[in-house]
């Protein structure tokens, strides 16, 4: 039976460009919400409206990831001070998400500690989409909603009617996400593999696979400085690709970003609007996620079935 707890979304300071789309999908306004800075940059999140009794949604991507989580996780404790029913923290962009695994000595699990930091906030569900990797989920000890970008890419790469379609994955570890993307086209898909020498700087690739005369379509969950993405173009097209266009979910785009895929020999770069671009560039294209993000909440709210948005194939 549904709910009839009523439904309030917040936004946090960095995601009103996004939370303003997802609550008109949702057909209500944001809820009033103010951010107090002391001078020292403290942060005294406070909620303009009663939210007792209420099922509370706080949106809000994480980067820059010190000053938006922190608020993020004050105003899941302000939801829970003031008596809000229920409190999903809607994170489009899940910062931390790619330090989830000890892969060398005397690191942190960030991905873990950012889940128990939500879990000691109060929070009581997260909704995110295209996490780093999909394991992620089992850091929470309660509910999450993980959603698939490609909900609303595999319509778009659809409507281009591209013949000779392969789907390609930047890294060795983004293979599982390529060949899921690739069934909703029955295509074939290949890897490049990279080695680093450090973060963000690739010291080789290679392509395993075969793209002659191929349309290929990259698909990765994020894109931060664009390195690995532009040099694996350039050489899926060196290896005789017809085209090389790319799908990534989260635009961190930081460092050269723009300049690099201004300049590189992809077709377009397709994104979505998990997080804002901080300039207009004329090969990116970005796809709205505030439509899915919106059903999502409703069908919570109605205690129905999420896996409903999915695309099968």
């Amino acid at each position: 039976m549904a709910s009839f707890n009523p439904v309030k979304i917040f936004s946090g300071s960095q995601s009103t460009y996004l939370a303003e789309k997802i609550a008109h999908y949702y057909g209500k306004d944001l809820g009033g919400y103010t951010c107090r800075r002391f001078s020292d940059g403290e942060m005294s999140p406070s909620f303009e409206e009663s939210v007792r009794g209420c099922d509370v949604f706080l949106i809000q991507s994480t980067p820059p990831p010190g000053d938006n989580l922190m608020e993020l996780l004050l105003m899941v404790d302000a939801a829970r001070r003031a008596s809000a029913h229920y409190v999903t923290v809607v994170i489009p962009y899940f910062g931390y998400a790619r330090q989830d695994r000890k892969d060398k000595p005397r690191v942190a699990i960030a991905a873990k500690l950012v889940a128990n930091m939500l879990a000691a906030a109060g929070a009581d569900r997260l909704m995110t989409i295209d996490l780093h990797a999909g394991q992620i989920q089992g850091f929470f000890d309660f509910p999450v909603d993980h959603l698939e970008g490609t909900s609303v890419f595999v319509p778009y790469i659809k409507s281009l009617a591209l013949e000779n379609l392969i789907i390609a994955s930047p890294d060795v570890g983004g293979a599982n996400r390529a060949r899921t993307f690739a069934k909703h086209f029955n295509a074939e898909i290949v890897l490049c593999d990279k080695h680093r020498k450090r973060a963000n700087e690739i010291a080789s690739m290679q392509v395993i696979g075969d793209v002659e005369g191929m349309n290929v379509v990259l698909v990765d969950d994020l894109i931060d400085t664009g390195g690995t993405l532009c040099k694996a173009a350039q050489i899926l097209l060196d290896k005789g690709a017809q085209s090389v266009r790319a799908i990534c979910t989260h635009p961190i785009m930081s460092g050269k970003a723009h300049e690099n895929i201004a300049n590189s020999v992809l077709e377009e770069l397709v994104i979505s609007d998990s997080l804002p671009l901080s300039q207009p560039n004329p090969k990116i294209r970005v796809l709205s996620v505030a439509e899915l993000f919106a059903k999502a909440i409703g069908r919570i709210r109605d205690h129905e079935s999420i896996s409903s948005l999915f695309i099968r194939y």
